[in-house]
């Protein structure tokens, strides 16, 4: 399975709602939380071009926010994204 780095900060329910997710779907993650982290925000502008929250990056792309996480898992792409 591919790395996934999930980029969060706190009290944001999307970031929430991903990890839960991906807990759910039993998918491994390191998660960046950039509250705790704030010189990771440039590593994630490098990689993504965004600054909002969460990020999904899976072997280094970027694949969106929540959004993009939850519509991947509802249409049975997730788990071709991270399959290795």
């Amino acid at each position: 399975m591919k790395s996934v780095t999930l980029y969060t900060t706190d009290k944001c329910p999307y970031c929430v709602g991903a990890k839960a997710l991906l807990e759910r779907r039993g998918i491994a993650y390191h998660e960046v939380n950039l509250a705790r982290d704030p010189d990771s925000r440039f590593e994630l502008s490098e990689i993504t071009g965004m600054v909002t929250f969460p990020q999904i990056v899976v072997d280094g792309e970027s694949i969106g926010g929540f959004q993009e996480l939850l519509a991947a898992d509802r249409a049975g792409r997730l788990s071709a994204l991270l399959a290795a």
